[in-house]
């Protein structure tokens, strides 16, 4: 009754009087140029600097104000690519009409294209965000977003291609501002560079996001084009390294009075390799991989927004993710000077399974004649469906050259759909106070199913569902002052979580209540220096992947499995930053410290059912409590006309307490527990330097430094590349073209140590040095008008456990 009584009541707060003599505002808005009138034009009357009345002209141009009083104003006429028309108007007694025809003309720089990209990528610092606009000195220089990820301050990508931020993997990821089900690692392999319009790192979100995600949320906002006419952009590009990997882009967009149609498709497709060992050095056991997978994956986004009048906008679009995967890991197993009685251990797994996820999306704005005054309603739906169909194929030689040989098929399906419905207040009360409020309902079902012929197996058929019902509101309150602005929130969830596994494993439920604060404090020193004061509650939930008793991957001395009985872990952040605009640029610092409850992270140990004491199981696990603190740094400056740089660097500290397992021979058991805690420092630092050689020729030169980092369970090695490269414009600023030279000294790899279970080190490598050559045509024009959308975000953690 509560949440009806809240709904209603946003629904009918707002009525307005009229005076009894009022007046009326008509008039014309043409292009100077060719007197073609320019719909969707914003026309606001303004008292005394503060917004009265507004509307948008229709599709002649044409507009009308009613229900003004009889007095003066000033009348302000906008719109994208023009000229801003300042002017006054008078209404009295004697005159209650008056007509305004006004001519805009086009700004100096007009806009030439679909997607306006910047030349070079910048940063801003906003109220609950960092801003990355991409340039072209990324989207011309890169395949996809995950190539670019290792670009941006804070960010780090694994060799799995796995994301970090401040050095935690607990992060958020949206595609423009919606949740997907695919595993993130995989969409932004997806996804076209080129496609990208800005990333939005949101560090301490407030109470009107879900509270999922420790370290925050990375918001991935693609080109939506809406411009007037038909008009589009085509990317493509060759990424040479053993092979040659292809990516491709359209953007296509046709609008037409109140109807704007957009789509977009991106395709990447190739075979990229990937090779390593991990030796175990108390028994110089030696397992090398060599692993390949032959992808080719498709994205593709089609919508359209229609404009009802100028109060209401109704929007629907479609996302559809589809990948094709085969990939091949050989392992071969050498017991060099082992007392095991197997000399060599070899086997052929291949695993080949197509993914696709469908997405569709429907929201309504209406706008309230108040200025800011808006009310939004949204509906989602998701459906993924994974498919891997697995053989390996495993040749054991003994000591005395006898041999046997096991082979077996594994087919493994996961579905998972997810629904959400939205509604989202916004009421800006006066000029310096603003209320928002909403709620939400999310619902998640998600089904494993899988069959083995393994005759080693537990069990041949399995089937295994996790389902989660989150129901939640939030509220949050803010001032501006002169120098000074606050926000206060709080969001209130219910979470209820149902896991079921048909072999052996209770029933798992959960159910609880729990409340998110947050608070932000802005104080603007003088217009070029702001610092910012933000706590928030957040929370990680166990994911799927995390989750299900079932075996991720699995090679003869390694096997993933989830863990049904993690908990969710909490975490308490505060974050102070500081904001300077200059005069060739800007400078960003800040500062945060975390309180975590129950983290959730990898764990590796013996596996119980082995005797030889070889074999290992790589699962999830809570440790206990642990802080951490951090800082980081960023600079964008245009040193001269022709030279630009954006320094970084970042350092996270966590101080973690657990559980590692220990393998010894000599006792009984053999496994044993030990509790263990120690400081995980993290270092990165980046240059991005730009150099303009001509109006047309620009070079770039990328360098990226991570240092060695000591956790509960390994020590994992430092990491370093520099990359070069060069972009040349042509066709009136249309077309690029551009090149890229990544990790030209082939530095890059992943290397750790580790004493648990046992001793043992291991360096893994991949494809890293590469050259890229690019190619961005875009075609068409005019003036850009479109639905801005609200942010939603996961409420799951997707992180699987990965390997390669």
């Amino acid at each position: 009754m509560k949440l009806k009584f809240f709904l209603f009541a946003l629904l009918g707060v707002i009525a307005t009087a009229q005076a009894q003599n009022t007046g009326t505002i008509y008039g014309k808005i043409i292009e100077k140029s060719n007197n073609t009138p320019i719909s969707y034009a914003t026309v606001s009357i303004k008292d005394n600097g503060k917004v009265v009345s507004g509307v948008n002209t229709d599709d002649n141009g044409d507009f009308t104000i009613k229900n003004l009083a009889l007095k003066s104003y000033t009348i302000e006429i906008q719109y994208i690519g023009f000229r801003k028309y300042i002017g006054s108007v008078i209404l009295s007694d004697n005159k209650k009409s008056a007509t305004v025809n006004v001519s805009l003309e086009e700004e100096a720089t007009q806009l030439k294209g679909v997607n306006i990209v910047a030349e070079r990528s910048t940063i801003e610092q906003k109220i609950d965000r960092k801003v990355i606009n991409v340039g072209k000195d990324l989207t011309t220089a890169e395949a996809s977003a995950s190539d670019i990820m290792n670009n941006i301050p804070s960010v780090n990508v694994d060799q799995d291609g796995k994301l970090s931020l401040r050095g935690n993997e607990n992060v958020r990821i949206l595609i423009d501002g919606r949740p997907t089900n695919l595993d993130p690692a995989q969409l932004l392999k997806q996804i076209p560079s080129t496609s990208i319009k800005k990333i939005e790192l949101i560090t301490n979100p407030s109470a009107k996001y879900n509270p999922e995600g420790m370290s925050g949320i990375i918001n991935i906002v693609l080109h939506k084009n809406a411009n007037t006419g038909f008009n589009g952009t085509y990317s493509g590009g060759i990424t040479f390294g053993q092979t040659a990997k292809y990516n491709q882009s359209l953007d296509l967009n046709y609008k037409t009075g109140k109807v704007n149609f957009f789509g977009n498709a991106g395709n990447n497709f190739g075979t990229h390799f990937n090779d390593g060992f991990i030796t175990k050095t108390d028994k110089s056991i030696t397992q090398n991989l060599d692993i390949s997978n032959e992808d080719d994956s498709y994205l593709y986004k089609v919508g359209m927004d229609y404009l009802i009048n100028d109060h209401n906008t109704l929007s629907f679009y479609t996302t559809q993710n589809k990948a094709t995967g085969l990939g091949f890991v050989n392992t071969d197993i050498d017991y060099l000077n082992s007392p095991e009685e197997i000399s060599n251990i070899y086997q052929k797994s291949r695993y080949q399974g197509p993914n696709q996820t469908g997405t569709y999306n429907l929201a309504y704005k209406h706008i309230f004649k108040k200025e800011g005054h808006t009310l939004d309603f949204e509906g989602n739906y998701s459906k993924t469906e994974e498919t891997q169909n697995a053989s390996f194929d495993t040749q054991t030689i003994k000591t005395d050259h006898t041999s046997n040989s096991i082979f077996y098929n594994d087919f493994i399906n996961d579905e998972r759909k997810l629904s959400t419905l939205n509604i989202d207040y916004v009421n800006p009360l006066n000029e310096k106070t603003t209320l928002e409020a909403g709620a939400e309902a999310r619902i998640t079902r998600s089904e494993n199913n899988y069959n083995t012929s393994n005759p080693l197996a537990p069990f041949a058929v399995s089937n295994y569902t996790y389902d989660t019902d989150i129901y939640s509101a939030y509220v949050t309150f803010g001032q501006k002052f002169t120098k000074l602005s606050y926000q206060i929130g709080a969001r209130f969830e219910g979470y209820k979580v149902a896991a079921n596994f048909n072999h052996g494993f209770e029933k798992f439920d959960d159910d609880y209540i729990t409340l998110y604060p947050s608070a932000y404090l802005t104080y603007n020193v003088n217009e070029k220096n702001t610092l910012q004061l933000s706590y928030s509650r957040r929370v990680d939930r166990p994911s799927l992947e995390q989750t299900k008793p079932i075996r991720e991957f699995s090679t003869p001395l390694v096997t993933s499995f989830g863990n049904p009985e993690l908990k969710p872990q909490f975490t308490n952040s505060v974050e102070l930053n500081y904001t300077k605009t200059l005069e060739k640029g800007s400078f960003t610092t800040g500062v945060f410290i975390r309180s975590i409850n129950d983290q959730i992270s990898r764990v590796i140990k013996p596996d119980e059912s082995d005797l030889s004491g070889n074999k290992q199981v790589l699962t999830f696990t809570n440790y206990d409590h642990n802080t951490a603190y951090g800082f980081e740094v960023s600079l964008n400056y245009k040193i001269t006309k022709w030279w630009d740089i954006q320094p970084s660097i970042d350092f996270s500290s966590i101080n973690q307490q657990g559980v590692v397992f220990v393998y010894d021979e000599t006792q009984n058991p053999k496994n044993s527990a030990e509790d263990r805690t120690v400081t995980v420092a993290a270092f990165n630092g980046r240059m991005n330097s730009n150099f303009k050689a001509t109006k047309r020729l620009s070079f770039l030169l990328f360098g990226f430094y991570r240092s060695s980092v000591e956790d509960i369970q390994q020590e994992r090695k430092e990491m370093y590349k520099m990359d070069i490269g060069s972009r040349y414009t042509l066709l009136d600023n249309k077309m690029n073209l551009s090149l890229r030279f990544n990790d030209i000294f082939n530095t890059m790899k992943y290397a750790f140590d580790t004493q648990y279970p046992y001793p043992q080190s291991g360096q893994f490598t991949w494809e890293s040095q590469t050259v890229y050559l690019g190619l961005t045509y875009n075609f068409g024009g005019g003036k850009i008008k479109k639905l801005q959308r609200k942010q939603r975000e996961d409420n799951t953690n997707k992180g699987g456990g990965g390997m390669f």
